[in-house]
Formats: C-alpha cells, structure tokens, sequence
C-alpha cells in the first residue's frame, strides 16, 4: 500500500509478519536528481516483495536514491543490502552502527540475560527466535555516518537529523522545520508503546528515553511520521501520554517486587504485557526475551531515581525495594 504523504514524499507499507507491529513505514522522498528511502523493513522475501513493487509504482530508480535508517533494529535495516546499490550514500547514526562492527556478537546479551535470571535451557531458542538474529542484512554496505545536527537535503526536503536515545542509544529523528514534519522512526509512535529495553547496566534506556521526549518536546510540528502504524498531529499530547505510561509501569515495577528480592526475568513474569496468553509461561519465547529488557530498563530507571537496589554480587543479579 502506497501513501502520498505531500508533494514528493510517499509512504510504503511494509508488511511484518508474525510480528505486534504489523507493518513498517517506508517513507520514499523523489528528487529530480536524488531519492531518499527512510527505513526498510526485514530481510524477508514478503518485505522485499512488498517494497520492489512500491518502488517500481513509485517509479524509484534505485541507482539513484539514497538511504537513511533511523535505528539499527532490522525491521529498519534488513533490505538494505538487497536494495543499496553501488551508488547509494547510506546515512546512518554513528553509535548504532557499532552493531554492525565485525566483532561484535550476540554473546554479550545472551550472558547478560543469564545472569538476571532468564533460563540457560531457553536462551538459545530466545536468540534463534529473536528477528534481529534472523532477518538482518547478511552484509552491509558502507555508512555515511551521521549525529545530532547533521543535515540531510534531498527532494526539497531538509532534514535535521536529531539524536533520540531511549529505543536504541543511537536513535534518529529526522526534522524538517519548513514544512514543520517530524520523522519519529520508533521513538514515539501514536497507538503503541515504543519497546525499551536495556541490556547493560551501563545504560539507563529508559532515562535516556524521557530526556529524549523532552528534547522534542517543543518542536515546531504539525505531523508526525512515525516507524509504524498512524501519522499523527498531536506531538505534545502524545509524549505526555508516553510519559505518563512509563512512570505507571515503573510503579507497577515496584509493587511487583513488593517486599520481596526477585530478578528481572521473575519482576517481568509479574508484570502485565498486552499479548493474548493467560499465563507467563504461555508467552512466546521472543517475547519473554523483550519483556525482560523492557523490565530491566525500568529497574535501572528505578535504580537511577534511589527507589530500587540492585545486587550483583551473585551468579544472578537480584532487586529490591530501597528503603524509605
């Protein structure tokens, strides 16, 4: 499905399969000389399909159109190797890129979910279920790397690329103050949540990502284009929304602890998730994977604001409620 958004700026829904987000948005600016593609969808045959024939609607010559991917997450970047061509810039944030670095692997965050209490008999079904390990790009193509200020002009459009962390540590946002849009990718969506998650205990993901609401708080915008699901106009009420959503789940954090001392795996089992299954061990191996990052990111959040106490000091790390 194709969306004329305004004058040289389109919207391809790509379909995601099997996954809460349904679909992801495309956005494709046409210039005289250059195109720009704003994100991908994964590296699966149903994506590419989809995009390859939006494209060819669209008339986009590929050997003349340009890339920019908001995050790192392969709902975003799973097509570029298959539709970058030898002639394309690929812009992409300088911090998420260290993804894609050739030592980088999986095992870091298989270690890290061991030691706060995800099962050592599930991680490997966790991992091979996870569509960041299945439905990347097998290869990559070179980056033009950008960060907080860089500009991106194409089509009539000039895009100021601003620096969200929060869903990832180097997530995007693409704002073009003429025409007063925002390009929001994942960082805030209109009728869901941005998942945020953390995987080291050196990063505060959720705290990053409520600095990063406020950053864009105030911007001059009249739409918002989001990674998935609806464009929306009201940005100042829909970060208020988010807002006020992540400090109930950090209370919710909290009274699932309780007085007790649990581990991340545990407060997420007691936590309430919006997947149809009655009982935590019904959910789908992925997403007990997600919901226990997503706990973990509110717990060093609560760790952050003295409210909860951590302990490493044993095989499995272990929480409780700090005292008054």
């Amino acid at each position: 499905m194709i969306d004329e958004v305004m004058e040289n700026l389109y919207r391809i829904e790509v379909p995601l399969p099997n996954s809460p987000l349904k679909e992801l948005n495309s956005y494709i600016i046409k210039g005289n000389d250059r195109n720009l593609i704003i994100d991908t969808g994964f590296n699966r045959s149903v994506c590419y399909d989809a995009m390859h024939k939006g494209l060819a609607d669209l008339n986009v010559d590929l050997s003349k159109t340009d890339f920019m991917i908001t995050h790192m997450h392969a709902d975003h970047t799973g097509l570029l190797e298959r539709l970058a061509t030898k002639t394309s810039t690929v812009y992409f944030s300088r911090i998420d890129s260290r993804v894609f670095d050739k030592d980088n692997s999986w095992q870091p965050m298989i270690d890290y979910a061991l030691i706060n209490g995800f099962p050592a008999d599930e991680l490997m079904n966790a991992l091979h279920s996870h569509p960041g390990f299945k439905y990347s790009p097998a290869k990559i193509p070179e980056f033009n790397l950008i960060d907080n200020g860089s500009i991106i002009e194409i089509g009539g459009y000039r895009l100021q690329c601003l620096l969200t962390p929060g869903h990832t540590q180097g997530h995007i946002c693409l704002f073009e103050e003429k025409k007063r849009i925002l390009f929001s990718g994942d960082h805030i969506l209109y009728n869901i949540t941005p998942h945020i998650e953390s995987w080291s205990y050196l990063v505060n993901a959720l705290g990053d990502y409520l600095k990063s609401l406020d950053m864009v708080y105030n911007l001059p915008v009249d739409i918002v284009l989001p990674g998935h699901r609806n464009f929306f106009k009201d940005l100042k009420g829909r970060i208020d929304e988010l807002k006020a959503h992540h400090q109930q789940r950090a209370d919710e954090v909290i009274d699932v602890v309780g007085s007790e001392i649990k581990n991340a795996y545990e407060i997420a089992a007691g936590m309430t998730w919006d997947i149809d299954c009655e009982t935590w061990e019904e959910f789908p191996i992925a997403q007990k994977w997600f919901a226990t990052g997503e706990a973990i990111a509110h717990l060093r959040y609560l760790e952050s604001e003295g409210r909860i106490k951590r302990d490493a000091q044993g095989k499995i790390v272990t929480f409780q409620a700090a005292a008054n």
